[in-house]
């Protein structure tokens, strides 16, 4: 058999032409399919870019956002705390240190204070009270600067008894829930009764109504309404 150079030849190019063709084909298709990933991300990132930077724009004009925007709705309609009996207040008058004193709110409602002389106060939030006082202090002193703060939450209290490791009266200077309470209190004692917990409101009319609270279901089902906010008053009884 005749071993021809020639025919050897031609194979080995028309092999390597082959191979050749596959690389560049390969090549190629891996190319595209990089440009499609790459202006893919590029599409994504263009239809998410005004839906992100559309929002702090609303947020800074206002324009169809409701007016509590970006506030929680628990802190944006919570009522400012009003004074009371038994209250301490701080009252700082600028460049005055006679005035400058912190007094307990007496049972009244009143604080007297030097110049003024007696002053009802309690009903009143601190601003208001500081306003007033400015007002009054306004016959004596040119342009007082008054600061009036709530040192101590001494009116409005809740109690909690039965089987709790510390019973007793405890202030309600923040918005507190029972199980809040519960907790502030130390928690329960043994054989404690926690589905039997019960509330003791006082009524306009100087009865008391009686609103259960079972703790074992409000903590099972992590139901927010189920977690009684405490008024001022109200006595907790734990069985």
């Amino acid at each position: 058999m005749k071993f021809d150079h020639m025919d050897l030849r031609k194979s080995i190019l028309r092999d390597a032409g082959a191979s050749h063709r596959l690389i560049r084909a390969r090549f190629w298709a891996g190319l595209t399919v990089a440009m499609i990933l790459i202006l893919g991300l590029r599409s994504g990132k263009a239809r998410e870019l005004p839906r992100i930077q559309g929002v702090p724009k609303v947020a800074a004009t206002g324009q169809n956002a409701p007016a509590d925007a970006g506030v929680p709705q628990s802190k944006s309609k919570e009522a400012a705390y009003l004074i009371g009996p038994s209250d301490v207040l701080a009252i700082s008058v600028w460049k005055d240190n006679e005035l400058t004193r912190t007094i307990p709110v007496r049972p009244d409602g009143k604080i007297t204070l030097p110049l003024i002389g007696d002053l009802a106060v309690s009903g009143l939030t601190a601003e208001a009270a500081q306003q007033l006082i400015a007002q009054k202090l306004k016959e004596f002193i040119s342009d007082p600067q008054v600061t009036v703060i709530v040192q101590e939450v001494k009116s409005r209290t809740y109690s909690i008894l039965g089987k709790v490791a510390k019973p007793g009266a405890y202030p309600l200077g923040k918005p507190t829930t029972i199980i809040e309470a519960i907790a502030i209190a130390g928690g329960f004692q043994d054989f404690a009764r926690e589905n039997k917990i019960y509330i003791l409101r006082p009524k306009s009319d100087g009865s008391d109504q009686t609103v259960p609270f079972d703790y074992k279901k409000a903590i099972r089902r992590h139901n927010p309404e189920e977690n009684i906010e405490l008024q001022s008053g109200d006595t907790v009884i734990v069985p």
